[in-house]
């Protein structure tokens, strides 16, 4: 779609100031002739309406500027799919599911970014969440990190998912000033079984992860411009799955499970079998995503091509931002080559913010929810 929606007005010389800025960088990095005329454009009329080329660049430039991620060396390929003439959330919820599909690839994992139009916003974090339920015993079935998202979505209406510990969560979709509900078809999930390639044991735990991470909560800032509704995937790193989704006590805390089929002593934590089984847990996500023929990142690989990135952006005049403590992975950190640098965190644009929770707000608006 190359034919960009309505002209969104700019009410500030600091936004008009951060479009200009954009555009210089945009047309200085694609080489794209046009600038002088496009920033008089601009200046004379005060709107902005990014052209497909413009947003996809953008887009490839806040990944880029993602402080968080020691993924970005692929920065450039991302792919962006620009659905701004999508406005109604039924359209949006199918150009999802072809989304996952599209990204997912057969399982050669490619990036890529959906952005939709005004008014368009998810309510869910990524498209693909498992349920989190509190029980009256105070136990809690799923990941305990979806607890409010979970209870979000049953006070809006779902009945469904079985009470196991992997039920998909339904999307929620805010188009046009309404919320609307939106299962997702078993062919859009595409999930891993957990195995190890020597302890049958683990395998008998039942575990499984979906195969493809897709950040769905995040505004896209380009330009002056905000895109509530831009979702995009990369591929997972083991280390998110085995040693924090998996692993954190917060999470699942899987680790006591797996050290007992490990057959691991756990009388005393001296004996390292947090350690061994966190370990062997990230031996089976690797084990079981390279037999599915899922693309999954290791955290060595990752960080010694976040190496080559830093090479490359130096070599390109660009100064390299990151938060260190999200580039170090949680698993052998001192064996990879980020353990040992620092970097300036300073946020730069374009970039991604984090909106604030949906039931949050809405928590916040009602007394019952707010003495919780």
């Amino acid at each position: 779609m190359s034919v960009p929606p309505p002209l969104a007005s700019l009410h500030t010389p600091a936004e008009l100031e951060e479009t200009l800025t954009f555009l210089g960088l945009y047309h200085r990095e694609t080489g794209m002739p046009g600038r002088a005329a496009r920033q008089q454009q601009i200046r004379r009329h005060g709107d902005l309406s990014l052209t497909t080329s413009e947003l996809t660049h953008g887009a490839r430039m806040a990944w880029r500027n993602s402080t968080r991620c020691v993924g970005r060396l692929p920065w450039a390929t991302l792919e962006v799919r620009d659905l701004r003439h999508l406005t109604q959330a039924p359209q949006v919820f199918e150009a999802l599911c072809h989304h996952l599909r599209e990204a997912l690839n057969g399982g050669r994992i490619r990036p890529l970014m959906s952005v939709f139009g005004p008014g368009v916003r998810i309510h869910n974090d990524q498209l693909i969440r498992y349920a989190g339920y509190r029980q009256p015993s105070g136990e809690i079935i799923g990941d305990p990190q979806n607890i409010a998202l979970t209870e979000y979505v049953q006070q809006l209406g779902w009945r469904g998912g079985a009470g196991q510990a992997f039920d998909v969560l339904p999307l929620v979709i805010e188009a046009e000033g309404k919320v609307t509900l939106f299962e997702l078809p078993a062919e859009a999930i595409h999930e891993v079984s957990i195995t190890h390639p020597s302890c049958p044991a683990l395998d008998a735990l039942g575990l499984r992860w979906h195969a493809l991470p897709v950040i769905s909560n995040m505004t896209l800032e380009i330009g002056g411009q905000r895109f509530e509704c831009a979702p995009f995937n990369g591929w997972y790193l083991q280390t998110e799955i085995a040693a924090r989704n998996l692993a954190d006590e917060a999470r699942y805390n899987m680790l006591p499970a797996v050290a007992k089929a490990l057959g691991l002593d756990t009388s005393r934590r001296r004996t390292l079998w947090l350690d061994r089984a966190l370990l062997e847990l990230n031996v089976a996500v690797l084990h079981s995503f390279d037999e599915a023929g899922i693309r999954l990142a290791d955290h060595h690989s990752v960080t010694r091509q976040f190496q080559h990135f830093e090479e490359l952006e130096t070599r390109a005049g660009r100064p390299v931002k990151g938060k260190w403590s999200w580039l170090v992975p949680p698993l052998s950190p001192a064996t990879t080559p980020v353990w040992h640098r620092s970097y300036d965190d300073a946020e730069i644009k374009p970039n991604f913010t984090v909106q604030r929770p949906a039931w949050a707000a809405t928590q916040a608006a009602c007394p019952f929810h707010a003495s919780k």
